[in-house]
């Protein structure tokens, strides 16, 4: 069953989620702050089109990176190597989102709208959406934006104008997650991109757990003032 949210309840139990489509979880309700902060607690993200009502997903698998276990490929060892860019955090977290919700190759549309724009953005400025960003000759060519929950890191989207650009941006957030101690950055679902980087999938339950102890109520509020210059 799915759960319709009304503008007084927050989500079901998780055992109420569907298996086809894997995950689907709840419809309706907004995208206020305290809603998203709720839901990322309890590892269920929002996922829909434009024009749509708000769809809430937690899907079993659950695609992660433990950050020590990231891979790195001969190829992108070169291209951080080649000292041509500028990584920086946090200085330009609207255009990220933006350029993510670019029209991609086979893609007809993004999820990335308006309304997502604008509440991803709120929770920036409040110090708990973070963007991650490669730069080459003063343009901003890649990135990544997500959110920071105690020492959970939960990823939402990459793009890349140039060979290696969001890799190089995700290789640098792998590198400070670590120097903090965070414990898992979440990807959310399989691709074969994020498994290359060393992502694997762990049960919706053990994705649970990992939240219950390092998520909740852990809830980081400083925005990321990082810039390095080449390697």
């Amino acid at each position: 069953m799915v759960h319709l949210i009304t503008s007084d309840s927050l989500f079901p139990p998780l055992e109420e989620a569907l298996l086809e489509p894997n995950g689907l979880l709840a419809v309706g309700g907004d995208l206020s702050p305290k809603r998203l902060i709720n839901a990322y607690e309890n590892g269920i993200f929002p996922w829909f089109n434009k024009d749509e009502p708000a769809l809430w997903w937690s899907p079993d698998p659950r695609m992660v990176l433990f950050p020590n276990e990231l891979k790195v490929s001969r190829s992108l060892r070169k291209s951080i190597k080649k000292n041509n860019y500028h990584v920086r955090g946090d200085s330009h977290f609207s255009e990220v989102m933006l350029a993510c919700a670019e029209p991609r190759r086979n893609q007809a549309g993004t999820w990335i709208h308006p309304d997502m724009v604008s509440a991803y953005t709120a929770l920036h400025e409040i110090g708990l959406a973070h963007s991650v960003e490669t730069w080459i000759d003063g343009k901003l060519v890649g990135g990544l934006y997500g959110l920071a929950m105690g020492k959970v890191f939960f990823g939402e989207s990459m793009f890349s104008r140039a060979p290696d650009a969001s890799k190089i941006a995700f290789v640098y957030l792998v590198r400070h997650l670590i120097q903090w101690n965070y414990i898992l950055i979440d990807c959310q679902v399989r691709t074969a991109h994020l498994a290359s980087l060393g992502a694997r999938e762990i049960s919706r339950a053990e994705f649970s757990q990992i939240l219950n102890i390092w998520a909740k109520n852990r809830v980081s509020e400083e925005k990321w003032d990082f810039s390095y210059m080449y390697e």
